[in-house]
């Protein structure tokens, strides 16, 4: 029975090793805002941050994340300037058309300002390229990643 810890809490499971981590997250935790999309890992909807580094969740065993540390987009702190910086942005901007997308365009974009504080246009459509938005808010997305670290500057 594995342990993980998410958003700074552990929590005993009682799934295969190889049962995806976005199962355990939306099926046995209740943690919904990470969203299926593709199940192949190309799509981002299900991106979560273990040990700081975005992942996909969808294609992740359990029995690889082992006691490192899972973030989700539930985790994100409103008190860390970056989380509070992007959230601000996409209001903003008014970047959410349906939202199905958000959650792992909101985790990419964080994970994106915490190692390039100032990104180019090429830079932030190299970090969001595998987040797939149905919508096309892609322009959106962009400025308001610019914004953002505008306001952090």
């Amino acid at each position: 029975m594995p342990t993980l810890v998410i958003n700074g809490q552990p929590h005993s499971v009682d799934v295969d090793a190889d049962t995806p981590l976005l199962w355990v997250l939306r099926d046995i935790l209740g943690l919904n805002a990470a969203k299926f999309g593709c199940g192949i890992a190309q799509c981002g909807a299900c991106t979560v941050y273990v040990d700081g580094k975005a992942v996909r969740a969808c294609n992740l065993p359990v029995g690889l994340v082992g006691e490192r540390a899972i973030t989700t987009p539930e985790g994100l702190d409103m008190a860390d300037p970056i989380v509070r910086a992007i959230k601000s942005a996409w209001i903003a901007l008014d970047v959410v058309q349906c939202g199905y997308c958000q959650p792992g365009q909101v985790m990419a974009a964080v994970a994106l300002l915490r190692t390039t504080p100032n990104p180019t246009d090429e830079q932030i459509d190299s970090a969001m390229s595998g987040n797939m938005c149905r919508c096309g808010t892609y322009m959106r997305i962009r400025a308001a990643i610019h914004h953002a670290a505008g306001e952090l500057a």
